[in-house]
């Protein structure tokens, strides 16, 4: 079921009106959010998407802030509701995980209010000291 899709960061792919359309509607974090902040969102991040072999059509979404030598921001993870259910999530999270292997990062965060399973299946853990952590803006 997996191998009837395809996993890239080519940016040619990448259909940023549906992922704008999914993240603003559909997505708790990102509710509301607007198309121009989207796009600018996505210009300043590498981007990643799931696409059916068959149809080419886009079925998932993830975006990564990084320097790309120590940190990375794993964020707007997004499988489309008619195509959840089939590994999607975890294949496409692993594909980032692979992606950004080669550059030796120090730490990928990302947070999470519902897909822990999802996460801890590729190696991501809760916080050791999550008291040392702080953030400054919106909570």
């Amino acid at each position: 079921m997996i191998d009837d899709y395809e996993f890239t960061s080519d940016p040619a792919r990448l259909d940023s009106a549906l992922v704008h359309h999914w993240l603003s509607t559909d997505a708790y974090w990102a509710l509301g959010r607007s198309r121009e902040k989207q796009d600018s969102a996505i210009a300043g991040s590498l981007n990643f998407g799931a696409y059916e072999k068959a149809s080419g059509a886009q079925v998932a979404y993830a975006r990564v802030v990084t320097d790309r030598a120590t940190f990375a921001w794993l964020c707007d993870v997004y499988v489309d509701r008619r195509a959840r259910g089939k590994g999607l999530g975890t294949g496409l999270v692993t594909a980032v995980r692979d992606h950004l292997a080669p550059f030796g990062l120090n730490r990928i965060l990302l947070s999470t209010g519902d897909a822990h399973g999802v996460y801890e299946k590729i190696g991501f853990q809760p916080l050791e000291m999550p008291g040392n952590w702080m953030a400054y803006g919106r909570l």
